[in-house]
């Protein structure tokens, strides 16, 4: 498997893989991390067509992804991470709404777990899940990955952006700061 560090406005992003296939999007410091023992750096452009995607998505340029994902996982947590994939762009889905829409009524905390085990984050938009009062909540330490991407989000501003979170945006990324891949 390779991996490939990119610098993001919402702060570093590893994407791991066969090269192809992304396995995995994860932001540094978050929890759940997979096991990188048989792990070798990227060379050359793997990745490219995902981090092109990514900057285009940062830059409201992009609302739907359009990769090759490798989702490894229970069928229960496929279940929810398709789900996920199913949200709008600019919209947010309960636990419960998701429990609901997958057949498992009732297993809004499942659907939680699953959530905070996505393996490819921001792509598999597990950030536009939030509790059923319309704030949000955290599941295995996403809630950290959770409102950094929403500060990111309101610090935009984008017209399409319709969420009930209150969450004020402190320390936000600048716009024009430039990202991608580390040299």
């Amino acid at each position: 498997m390779y991996y490939r560090t990119i610098d993001s406005p919402v702060g570093p992003l590893t994407l791991a893989g066969t090269g192809s296939t992304l396995m995995h999007l994860r932001m540094v410091d978050q929890t759940h991390e997979p096991n990188r023992s048989d792990w070798q750096p990227a060379e050359g452009e793997v990745f490219a067509e995902a981090v092109e995607q990514l900057a285009a998505y940062f830059a409201g340029e992009l609302t739907e992804f359009n990769l090759d994902l490798n989702l490894a996982g229970t069928e229960f947590q496929r279940k929810v991470w398709t789900a996920l994939c199913t949200i709008p762009y600019g919209e947010t889905r309960s636990y419960g709404e998701i429990a609901m829409q997958i057949g498992s009524p009732g297993a809004s905390r499942a659907v939680g777990l699953a959530n905070g085990r996505n393996p490819i984050s921001i792509i598999v938009p597990c950030h536009r899940v939030i509790g059923s009062t319309g704030g949000l909540t955290g599941y295995g330490g996403e809630l950290i990955e959770s409102v950094r991407f929403w500060r990111w989000k309101r610090a935009e501003c984008r017209p399409i952006f319709r969420c009930s979170i209150r969450h004020a945006c402190k320390n936000a990324w600048a716009p024009n700061r430039n990202w991608g891949p580390r040299t």
